[in-house]
């Protein structure tokens, strides 16, 4: 994982487990920046993280609801996550938030 996509990693692991540690505002770039990917993959990122207050599923689960192995599921995963590290909207919200 490389700098960019471990960044937004940590970042959405500290937002899925302090959900009040962020504004509205903040709350809704994210999801401005989550809507950059398709919907199955939305859904998977969003429970993955336990972002907006949605239940925090396992990998397991997800790959269950996506019908693919863990590990091909953990691949996805990252794939999206990269692809939204490398946005004009995450580095948006890196400068506000200073990260």
């Amino acid at each position: 994982m490389d700098a960019l996509t471990r960044s937004l990693h940590s970042f959405l692991v500290h937002i899925g487990l302090n959900p009040m540690s962020i504004t509205p505002q903040m709350e809704h770039y994210l999801e401005h920046l989550l809507y950059l990917l398709p919907p199955e993959e939305e859904e998977a990122v969003t429970h993955y993280y336990g972002l907006f207050g949605s239940e925090r599923k396992s990998l397991q689960e997800i790959a269950s609801d996506l019908g693919l192995s863990q590990e091909d599921t953990m691949a996805r995963l990252d794939q999206c996550v990269r692809k939204l590290a490398v946005t004009p909207e995450w580095q948006m919200i890196k400068q506000i938030q200073k990260i």
